[in-house]
């Protein structure tokens, strides 16, 4: 029998079936996708786009890719986080979640937890880094990524043996490297180095990139510490020292500036107090050795 007391248009009736899109606050180091053709941006095309928050203002999202390129997107929909569509909004202005993303925890580098994850066995790939401190903070970003992808870090202590370092550990297809490096600008030693290393082997089967900073401590946001900025060192002053004595921090000993960097890893919660030049060369490194 027929129920002719429902009224069948009673209710939202044009949101059935309607998936609903969840808002994303647009975070400072968030990485973001946007799909081919999906956005413009402001000022020309997009072509598609990845990249990390760098700033919103007036509207807009702008968006750091792993190549240091900066472009504004408008706020709204049409944006993917880990491969799921999202809806982006000013940080003050998030609602509460819903959707696919309700109630997912994310991991330190603000991706989506793997709920029940266990550790995978070790690839044969690596990434390297310059020094424990490089490395301790990767961990302590990234470190639930690495072990679900299985990929393991591994301190060079510098980077003037790399080509011997590459040599040795001879990388081919499903053994790859990544190297991350200090002070990666046009002309400086490192490059040098990366260079002359890469002449010697497969060139295909490693990435070597690195961030601008000088030592690793830069790379943590200065507002994360409560300072305005990392202060100059002058050139021949070793950098630590110097910047422990331009803070204020004590810095005659070893023990002085281990303390000191101890200070600087406790103000760094996840991502968001990582500079993007960090964030996108890491997250670059991790696609390049889990591609295969």
């Amino acid at each position: 029998m027929r129920d002719y007391d429902s009224d069948p248009l009673a209710g939202d009736w044009r949101a059935a079936g309607r998936r609903v899109v969840p808002e994303v606050p647009a975070e400072s180091g968030l990485v973001v996708e946007l799909p081919t053709g999906s956005h413009e941006s402001v000022g020309g095309p997009s072509a598609g786009w990845v990249g990390a928050v760098v700033l919103v203002d007036a509207g807009n999202v702008h968006l750091e890719d792993r190549h240091g390129r900066v472009r504004a997107f408008p706020l709204g929909a049409g944006f993917l986080v880990d491969g799921e569509p999202v809806r982006l909004v000013a940080p003050a202005l998030a609602g509460p979640a819903s959707g696919a993303t309700a109630g997912r925890a994310r991991t330190a580098s603000g991706s989506f937890a793997v709920e029940g994850a266990r550790a995978r066995v070790a690839r044969a790939s690596r990434i390297w880094v310059e020094g424990r401190h490089d490395a301790e903070l990767v961990e302590q970003v990234w470190g639930d990524d690495l072990r679900v992808e299985g990929v393991v870090v591994e301190q060079l202590d510098g980077a003037d043996h790399l080509a011997e370092l590459l040599a040795d550990f001879a990388p081919a297809p499903g053994r790859r490297v990544g190297v991350l490096l200090d002070h990666w600008v046009e002309g400086s030693k490192e490059s040098r180095l990366a260079e002359q290393a890469l002449a010697r082997v497969d060139a295909r089967h490693v990435l070597v990139i690195g961030h601008p900073f000088v030592d690793i401590w830069q790379a943590v946001r200065p507002q994360a510490l409560g300072i305005a900025a990392w202060p100059e060192v002058p050139r021949g002053v070793d950098w630590k020292t110097g910047t422990c004595r331009a803070l204020g921090w004590p810095h005659a000993t070893p023990a002085d500036l281990a303390a000191a960097w101890r200070r600087v890893r406790g103000a760094v919660r996840g991502y968001a107090d990582l500079d993007p030049a960090l964030l996108g060369r890491v997250e670059e490194l991790i696609d390049f050795v889990t591609a295969d």
